[in-house]
């Protein structure tokens, strides 16, 4: 009897267990193929009221081949194209800088900034100089980016690790002619063209792409006129057929804009929401700022006019003038942001500014007078709906003394305010580029939202192709959408 009763026992006991781990593994599935539902609700629900993109930390859990339709091969380029030219920074002509080369150090970071904020997010700033882009995205391509691959034919991207913008400015200044100013990107193109991925599924390159830490207008010389600016890189027929993602673009619907980058560079998402909760609590004193320099020799800026504005309300604006302040310092910038509502981001020598990402970061609301600043350059880092994070007050109605900045701040409901440095501190992760060097990859930056737009771009291409379309049409062409955008209700219109 006793024997009968522990058998049935020990059966009992082994249905029990099987059972147990039957729900265990339901629950282990059901937890995983819903990490994306439960990430989005975690988004949704944050108790600081700021989106932290959990979603995207949940996204690397789901298991599967993570790399398929994402695998970049990168071109080992002789070292004249990107090292060497990374090299010669201590050359006088670089940026009209004879000491650049500390500012490149930290895999193009930067120094590293002491006394801006508590200890505990010390180690995330750098003193980032504004054109090193270039040197940033390569470091973190190659060092951190999961999906890279030896074999071309597997490959979804192929990137190009050239530095055209220290190229170029090495001949900005001085008297060199186009043929200098030209060669190392003639060299470039003889070079891709004789690969044989250059010409992989009837592509001929358009699976390409490379990244300008200058803007797009110094590559994109009309002619071989001497006295004319830059070079002509941009305007060669193989670089037609690749992609160039800059800090600032042209009308050209081959170049896509990526965000310049800023000081802040964390390796975890936890460093990101210490930051964007100290910039929620932010006391703001000051209304609007503006951080910048008159352009006394460009006689359609209107910088002179918004200083004055700005001199004219001292209670409500904080002026940082780079003629007599240090502008190139990460605390004095940020302190000025920091402690405002809205920024003034006006054109200066180009239509866009480091300054911009800079007051995104210290969740100060962007004041745009132009289109090109912002709207038409960085469409997959910012969002569609202009008005939901910044203020467009057009420069005409500035030129034209037709309008008080301060007054058409003040018409902007606190309630529109708090909505809109909400969306701006939601940018945040978006517009910086985090630091390869930590394994931890739980949240998606400027650098993977750039990647990911590629991916798509070339995906369209290839699919083209299978329709047996031609593959080049809208692949690169002038006066592209950017020049037909007009503003209505918030939201980009295509003018008819």
């Amino acid at each position: 009897m006793a024997k009968t009763q522990t058998i049935a026992w020990v059966n009992h006991l082994l249905l029990f267990s099987l059972i147990a781990l039957t729900l265990v593994f339901i629950s282990y599935f059901t937890i995983h193929h819903n990490s994306a539902s439960l990430a989005k609700y975690l988004t949704e629900t944050t108790a600081a009221g700021v989106t932290f993109q959990q979603q995207y930390a949940a996204s690397n859990v789901a298991g599967g081949n993570t790399c398929s339709g994402r695998y970049i091969y990168v071109h080992h380029l002789p070292t004249r194209f990107n090292d060497d030219v990374f090299n010669s920074c201590r050359d006088s002509s670089l940026l009209k800088n004879p000491d650049m080369c500390p500012n490149l150090s930290n895999l193009g970071f930067g120094a590293q900034v002491n006394g801006l904020i508590t200890e505990r997010l010390a180690s995330s700033w750098y003193a980032t100089n504004h054109f090193s882009l270039e040197v940033i995205f390569r470091h973190r391509l190659m060092k951190s980016y999961d999906c890279l691959t030896n074999d071309s034919s597997l490959a979804s991207l192929i990137y190009v690790p050239f530095y055209p913008g220290f190229d170029i400015v090495r001949h900005l200044w001085g008297n060199y002619n186009t043929t200098v100013r030209d060669a190392l990107g003639f060299e470039l193109v003889s070079w891709l063209k004789n690969q044989p991925n250059w010409k992989t599924s009837g592509l001929w390159g358009r699976d390409h792409f490379f990244v300008s830490g200058r803007i797009a207008w110094d590559l994109r010389r009309p002619d071989d006129d001497d006295s004319h600016w830059g070079s002509k890189l941009m305007q060669l027929p193989e670089a037609m057929n690749m992609t160039m993602l800059s800090i600032e673009t042209t009308s050209w619907s081959n170049e896509l804009g990526i965000p310049y980058p800023t000081y802040f560079h964390p390796r975890r998402l936890k460093e990101v929401h210490r930051w964007q909760k100290r910039m929620t609590r932010q006391k703001r004193p000051y209304l609007f700022s503006f951080v910048g320099g008159p352009r006394a020799n460009m006689t359609d800026s209107i910088r002179g006019e918004l200083i004055n504005q700005c001199l004219a309300s001292r209670r409500n604006c904080k002026l940082l003038n780079c003629h007599s302040a240090n502008c190139m310092s990460p605390i004095e910038v940020l302190k000025v942001f920091r402690n405002s509502v809205f920024c003034l981001q006006p054109a200066g020598d180009s239509y866009t500014r480091r300054s911009t990402f800079d007051s995104i970061l210290a969740g100060c609301i962007p004041v745009f007078f132009h289109p090109f600043s912002a709207y038409t350059q960085y469409i997959w880092h910012l969002p569609r709906n202009y008005s939901s994070y910044s203020v467009y007050i057009p420069e005409n109605l500035v030129r034209e003394g037709r309008v008080s900045i301060r007054m058409q701040l003040l018409q902007v409901s606190k309630a529109e305010v708090v909505s809109m440095r909400q969306e701006v501190i939601n940018l945040i992760p978006k517009v910086i580029y985090r630091d390869p060097r930590s394994k931890s990859k739980d949240f998606e930056d400027a650098f993977d939202i750039a990647v990911k737009g590629m991916l798509e771009r070339v995906g369209k291409v290839r699919r083209q192709i299978e329709e047996g379309k031609d593959p080049g049409t809208g692949f690169a062409e002038p006066g592209s959408w950017k020049l037909k955008l007009k503003l209505e209700d918030g939201w980009y219109r295509e003018r008819s």
